[in-house]
């Protein structure tokens, strides 16, 4: 009967430690990319939620395929504990200085992007100003038009329709009476 290897030596849990590590390390600069993206983009909290939550389920996989690929498919704490350490030491290090040299490298390329169209915003800002003054007086008279229709809704109760002795039929006996005695004649 053979009987499968179900330990490791201490070289392997020490090789497979480093690679967790390195692992960690590489959930790092995936996380990295997804930091760039809310540097780029501006997120509200839900969707930093589910980056965060699809983040978190793509470095589940990763330790899943990294047990499956490098330790028989065995999952130790270890593992974990070498990947928490190596993004710790990411994102502490080298991390920071990724971020710092993207930001400098998106404020440069905005400040770029603002030389660029510098002589464009001097020709379009006096039509910007002349359409300006055009659209609020415009909306200006829209305005004035919803206002109008408003108080006519807010004046409603108080119009004739609505009062309640048009309603009452005060003389629809009379006016029976009167045609009962023409039909009498």
């Amino acid at each position: 009967m053979i009987v499968p290897e179900t330990y490791f030596t201490v070289s392997e849990e020490m090789r497979l430690f480093g690679e967790s590590c390195l692992l960690g390390g590489a959930a790092g600069a995936a996380f990295d990319t997804v930091r760039a993206l809310r540097l780029i983009t501006p997120h509200n909290r839900m969707l930093v939620a589910f980056e965060d939550a699809g983040f978190l389920a793509l470095c589940g996989a990763a330790a899943k395929v990294f047990s499956m690929g490098a330790a028989r498919g065995e999952m130790r704490l270890y593992f974990v504990i070498g990947a928490l350490l190596g993004f710790t030491v990411y994102f502490v290090t080298l991390g920071s200085i990724v971020m710092g040299t993207m930001r400098k490298l998106f404020l440069f390329a905005a400040a770029c992007i603002k030389l660029i169209f510098r002589p464009v915003r001097t020709f379009f800002a006096p039509l910007y100003k002349k359409l300006k003054v055009e659209f609020v007086r415009n909306l200006q008279i829209i305005v004035k038009r919803f206002k109008k229709i408003k108080i006519v809704l807010l004046n409603g109760p108080f119009l004739l329709y609505n009062k309640m002795e048009n309603k009452k039929r005060k003389n629809v006996k009379n006016v029976v009476e009167k045609n009962e005695t023409r039909k009498a004649e």
